[in-house]
C-alpha cells in the first residue's frame, strides 16, 4: 500500500488517469489500499502469480542475536522488524522460551500478547501469529507485505491485518503511542559515537530512504520502548568489522537504545560518549577489531 494512496490522490488532483490492475491471486487486505471504483478510470484483469521471496536461512549468529533481543522483549510489547536473517531470527525466538544469559539454559515460555506495528510484514509475522504469540485483540499493522505463498494465503483470511499508507505507519508520533514499541533494524556500520550507517557502502547507495529513523525516534518516545540496531559484528564477505571508529556520512546522529551483535549488547541511550564507546568495543565489536578500536577511541578522547 505504502505510497499507492498518495499516487492515486496526486493523479486525481492533476487530472491524470488511474488504471487498476486486478489480479485474482491478490489477497484482500483491509486498510488504506481499499480503493473505491469511483477513483478508477480503467481496470485490467490479469492472472499472474504474485512475487514470492524465500525466507532467509537462520545461522548461529543471527539466532544468537535473535535470542538476545527476545530476552529484552516483554509481554505486550509492540514489534517492528524487517526482512532477512536477523529480523526473522528475532521473530522466531519470540516464539520460544528464552535462553538464560548466565547458565545458557532455555527456560520460561514464549512471549504472549505482542503487537505488530511495522513497515514490512513477512513470513516471520505470519509464524508468530500462527504460534499464538500475537494478541488476538490487537490489529497487525504494516504498509507493505511480501513473502511466500503461505503468507499471502494467511493475509487473505486475516480480519486483524491492516496495510496503511506509510504517512500513517511511519509517523513517529503514532509509533510512540504503541505500547513498549520495540524497533529492530539492521545496519552495515556503527561508529564509536553511536552513529549508524544503514544506507551506503562507500559512496554507493545500498538501501534507499526507509523508515529506520522514523521507528527509532518513535520507539524512543514510547513508554517502555526501545530502538535496537541488530547486526553481525564482522562482515563475512568484506572481512571487516561492522563497528568502526568514525563514519564519514552518518544516516542520523540520533542514537539507538542499544546495538546488538552476536558478541553481546552495547547500551547507548543515556550513557556518556566515553561509556558508549567502551560498550561498543567491549560488548559488541568482534574480538579481532577491538585493539584497533581502542586505539582510535584514545585518539578521539573517548
Amino acid at each position: 500500500v505504502q505510497i499507492m494512496p498518495a499516487a492515486v490522490e496526486a493523479a486525481r488532483a492533476s487530472g491524470g488517469m488511474v488504471v487498476a490492475v486486478m489480479n485474482p491471486h491478490m489477497p484482500f487486505i483491509a486498510g488504506d489500499g481499499v480503493v473505491s471504483t469511483d477513483e478508477i478510470d480503467y481496470g485490467i484483469e490479469i492472472g499472474a502469480p504474485l512475487l514470492t521471496v524465500d525466507k532467509a536461512s537462520l545461522d548461529e549468529d543471527s539466532m544468537t542475536i535473535g535470542d538476545t533481543i527476545a530476552a529484552r522483549t516483554g509481554e505486550g510489547a509492540t514489534i517492528q522488524a524487517g526482512i532477512g536473517a536477523i529480523p526473522d531470527a528475532v521473530l522466531s525466538c519470540l516464539q520460544q522460551s528464552r535462553v538464560d544469559s548466565h547458565s545458557g539454559l532455555r527456560s520460561g515460555a514464549a512471549r504472549r500478547h505482542l503487537g505488530v506495528w511495522t513497515e514490512l510484514i513477512g513470513d516471520g509475522v505470519r509464524e508468530v501469529d500462527d504460534a499464538g504469540v500475537l494478541d488476538p485483540d490487537r490489529p497487525i499493522v504494516g504498509t507493505f507485505l511480501i513473502g511466500g505463498d503461505e503468507l499471502y494465503e494467511w493475509a487473505g483470511r486475516q480480519t486483524r491485518l491492516q496495510l496503511l499508507r506509510c504517512e500513517r505507519t511511519n509517523d513517529p508520533g503514532t509509533i510512540a503511542r504503541q505500547p513498549a514499541m520495540t524497533s529492530v533494524n539492521t545496519a552495515m556500520q556503527v561508529d564509536l559515537f553511536g552513529q549508524v550507517n544503514a544506507s551506503r557502502i562507500g559512496t554507493r547507495i545500498f538501501s534507499g530512504t526507509g523508515g529506520a529513523t522514523d521507528f527509532l525516534v518513535g520507539a524512543l518516545h514510547s513508554p517502555g520502548g526501545q530502538a535496537l540496531v541488530a547486526m553481525r559484528s564482522w562482515h563475512p564477505k568484506a572481512g571487516v568489522s561492522t563497528i568502526v571508529d568514525k563514519l564519514d556520512a552518518p544516516v542520523t546522529s540520533v542514537q539507538p537504545t542499544a546495538v546488538v551483535t552476536e558478541q553481546g549488547v552495547a547500551e547507548l541511550f543515556g550513557n556518556s560518549e566515553r561509556e558508549q564507546a567502551r560498550q561498543l568495543i567491549e560488548n559488541a565489536a568482534h574480538p579481532q577489531a577491538r585493539s584497533q578500536l581502542r586505539q582510535a577511541a584514545a585518539r578521539y578522547g573517548l
